[in-house]
């Protein structure tokens, strides 16, 4: 087939959804169909675009098999509300010619939108009506319900009215896919037909990542000397609820055999370092080179997952993949019954969001539990072995977007 995929965020971008719609553009590619993504210049997470990418005007390579027409689009230092909306705008003005160009040049079977951004639908569904082509919406995030959890926009009045009457009209008519099965069954909430939703997980780099059989190179390059380490790795967003890392540090200040390294960048990083300031058992470092990721996840005595309450449902962090891939426990913070919750279950433990004393009884109970962290640790990998495999997952969407595209000449 010819398929031509609109994404706002792509690789070399190291973490959130740029390697997934990478990873999968070229899997499709791998597999014998011609692929085409239009998407901005890798900004994320430091909301600033990479130095090699700052040329102006669209930039086209050709990678791994994948045409790539890179836009240039706004990208706000700080990400407020009303900014990321003008983000997401000037993606979807900018990539518009550009979608006609591609599909001009090689017409669609299928176009793809990932959201976020979910803006982009509106040119998706413009360039389909034009070439007769099928649509098929991938979901990462139910943005428009996470912006009103996170306060980023207000969830009443007109444009909360409006959200959420574009959101409905975004789900009309076309295959949805979402990474987890609690954001499927929000699909069937929302009047999404059955045989219009499909499970289409985030995957983890089990080949890739596997546990550590011994001590990380990293408590060396960092000068670690504790036993323990909680670690954080991924973006520092709003969506996180990452402050709750800082208060449970406080609260466990005493313990001498415990660090906490916050290992990342985003939009929230300076605000929370500053946040972090007196606290000696707090280390904060960049985001780590893909090929380290065996190394970095294997420093953790325990991974940390922090998500402000009412997310649980609305976004599944894919971090949790590769946490699970590296076969250390996990203590996440999110409701019981949550799909967050549920994930996790057998693996690590789940405490109430934004309950920094029940957070750092259990972290403390978990370092004092040599066995019980190898259990849930093995317990974590047999899983991301067996639900989180890259081939297993891709082969399955590659043919579910195989069989949508050609059911009408069937």
């Amino acid at each position: 087939m010819n398929v031509l995929i609109l994404g706002l965020n792509y690789a070399p971008e190291p973490v959130g959804i740029g390697p997934y719609t990478a990873g999968s553009a070229e899997f499709l590619a791998a597999a014998g169909n011609d692929v085409t993504v239009v998407c901005g210049k890798p900004y994320y997470p430091n909301w600033e675009v990479q130095a090699p990418y700052r040329k102006p005007g669209m930039l086209e390579s050709v990678e791994n098999g994948v045409r790539v027409r890179r836009v240039p689009i706004y990208v706000p230092s700080k990400p407020t509300g009303a900014r990321r909306l003008l983000h997401h705008a000037s993606f979807a003005l900018r990539a518009f010619p550009e979608m006609l160009r591609a599909a001009r040049a090689k017409k669609p079977d299928v176009l793809i939108c990932i959201a976020p951004s979910l803006i982009s639908m509106t040119i998706v569904r413009a360039v389909a009506r034009i070439f007769k082509a099928k649509t098929w919406l991938h979901i990462q995030d139910f943005e428009v319900e996470a912006a009103f959890v996170t306060g980023l926009l207000p969830d009443r009045g007109l444009l909360a009215k409006a959200a959420r009457a574009y959101e409905k009209w975004c789900f009309r008519k076309t295959m949805i896919s979402t990474i987890s099965p609690q954001m499927c069954e929000k699909l069937r909430v929302l009047d999404v037909p059955e045989d219009s939703i499909y499970e289409f997980r985030n995957w983890a780099n089990i080949d890739d990542i596997k546990p550590l059989p011994g001590p990380s190179i990293f408590l060396k390059k960092w000068d670690i000397k504790t036993a323990h380490v909680a670690l954080y790795s991924g973006n520092i967003g709003n969506k996180q609820g990452i402050e709750i890392i800082l208060d449970v540090a406080r609260l466990l200040l005493e313990r001498d055999d415990l660090t906490f390294v916050i290992c990342g960048n985003g939009a929230s990083r300076e605000k929370l370092m500053a946040a972090a300031e007196g606290l000696p058992n707090v280390l904060f470092h960049d985001l780590q080179p893909v090929e380290m990721m065996t190394e970095l996840l294997g420093l953790a005595t325990v991974h940390l997952l922090p998500q402000i309450a009412g997310a649980a449902d609305l976004v599944l962090p894919s971090k949790l993949a590769n946490m699970l891939a590296s076969g250390r426990a996990v203590l996440a913070t999110a409701h019981a019954g949550t799909g967050l919750a549920h994930e996790v279950e057998g693996c690590g433990r789940a405490i109430p969001p934004e309950d920094a004393t029940a957070m750092a009884n259990m972290l403390s109970a978990l370092l004092d539990d040599a066995e019980l962290r190898r259990d849930l640790g093995s317990s974590g990998r047999e899983r991301a072995e067996k639900y989180w495999g890259r081939k297993q997952i891709l082969t399955s969407f590659s043919d579910a977007l195989r069989t949508y595209g050609a059911a009408d000449r069937l």
